[in-house]
């Protein structure tokens, strides 16, 4: 087990983003988590990283408590994530940009190391070729691509991925998930929102599905597809989760 998240409960105001939510991922996995628009996936994320205080429950990382620990030293032991809207410093080269999470997560590089893992990062994140051209001036799918290069040059342990595939046609989805996998083959743990359903689904180890900041189903991907309340909440047509079936069981082939 590298990261437990144990009864973790956030809320703002009179609002409660999160109730209670624990669960367990096993290092090298990839746990997909899903859930409709509102339901507290990314402030899920922003408690796992350090960005919220939570009100109650505890953050484990290898054994280690690190609820009370802010950002930046969570990211120093191992933890990096991507954004949803994506983050790019757009006065700064892409490899500039890069850099910057090598230097500032768990490698904790000098310049010049930076600027070698960085560049290894672009070749393997398909980005070497912009290496040099502003970060302001790349599309989206070069965006999600480059935010994700960011988070990968921290040399992290697990991984934070929310909505990676967002906004890419199916061709650059493709791609990118052949990325998300050549990063679990490295060994590196990754938590993934998503709502591009069949997606998540073949590439997911197990599922955790969230309504309304509680968790209402977790197992392997055809057992949440099949639970009823996920049916009901998030999927909302039987046919649906068939159909989700029949694509994992393809891409297992």
């Amino acid at each position: 087990m590298i990261l437990k998240v144990d009864n973790v409960t956030k809320s703002f105001g009179g609002l409660v983003a999160l109730k209670d939510v624990s669960f367990e991922v096993k290092k090298g996995q990839i746990m997909g988590i899903i859930g409709p628009n509102g339901a507290g996936k990314t402030t899920l994320f922003n408690a796992i990283s350090g960005v919220f205080n939570i009100d109650n429950g505890k953050v484990i990382f290898k054994d280690e408590d690190i609820t009370g620990l802010p950002p930046n030293k969570r990211a120093r032991k191992g933890i990096a994530r991507t954004h949803q809207i994506v983050r790019p410093l757009n006065e700064l080269s892409v490899l500039e940009n890069v850099m910057v999470g090598s230097c500032f997560g768990k490698l904790n590089a000098n310049l010049g190391n930076s600027r070698d893992k960085a560049l290894e990062v672009l070749e393997f994140v398909g980005l070497y070729d912009k290496r040099e051209v502003l970060a302001g001036k790349l599309n989206v799918p070069e965006k999600k691509r480059l935010e994700l290069a960011r988070a990968l040059a921290s040399d992290p342990e697990i991984i934070l991925l929310d909505e990676v595939l967002a906004g890419l046609n199916p061709a650059e989805v493709s791609s990118m998930l052949d990325v998300i996998m050549g990063i679990r083959d490295q060994g590196i743990t990754i938590l993934m929102i998503e709502h591009l359903m069949h997606a998540i689904m073949n590439v997911s180890d197990t599922v955790i599905a969230l309504v309304y900041g509680q968790k209402i189903a977790e197992g392997s991907p055809e057992e949440v597809a099949n639970n009823p309340e996920v049916v009901e909440a998030y999927l909302g047509d039987p046919e649906l989760a068939l159909t989700l079936l029949r694509e994992k069981g393809r891409r297992s082939k």
